[in-house]
């Protein structure tokens, strides 16, 4: 009968223990101003992302444009703007995204030509990008064969998790 008030007690200073990393990891992931922030041990994986969405910005922009004439004249032309760019890049049918955090190479070594330019043929399974996770090398491969139109990122660039890096159509 001892034993069995102490498992529940262990397991209570082990759940108080992992709520208390959790908000550690949490304010780590506010104040770093991160959009997600993944942990793995061999006793535990944890992942933690910020919702965030376009709703907030767009609320914003009517309440700076309504007062000022002038910046109901600017309003439209952003709008246009914005019109004339996809809303998500990542939301294309032909976009490769970053499966995680980390920094994106475009070549094998600094010195080396980038695996793919804008406009280049690329075959499926064909290295687009390396992701760099925890020194983790991870290459990034084409789903499809295609022509890629788009580049998004940069060499040395981070990344985040779902973040479009090329379109290939």
């Amino acid at each position: 009968m001892a034993t069995t008030p102490k498992k529940p007690a262990a397991k209570t200073a082990a759940s108080n223990n992992d709520a208390a990393f959790v908000r550690d990891l949490a304010e780590i992931l506010d104040k770093a101003g991160l959009a997600e922030l993944e942990y793995e041990s061999d006793a535990v994986a944890i992942r933690l992302s910020r919702i965030t969405s376009a709703a907030p910005v767009a609320a914003v922009a009517p309440v700076a444009a309504a007062p000022v004439a002038a910046a109901s004249a600017a309003a439209p032309a952003s709008v246009d703007i914005a019109a004339d760019a996809p809303a998500n890049p990542a939301d294309h049918p032909g976009a490769v995204t970053s499966p995680m955090v980390g920094t994106v190479y475009t070549a094998s070594e600094p010195d080396a030509p980038a695996f793919i330019t804008e406009g280049a043929s690329v075959t499926a399974g064909q290295t687009l990008f390396i992701v760099e996770a925890m020194k983790v090398m991870n290459p990034i491969t084409a789903p499809k064969a295609g022509t890629v139109v788009k580049i998004f990122v940069q060499n040395a660039q981070p990344v985040e998790f779902g973040e479009a890096l090329v379109i290939v159509e």
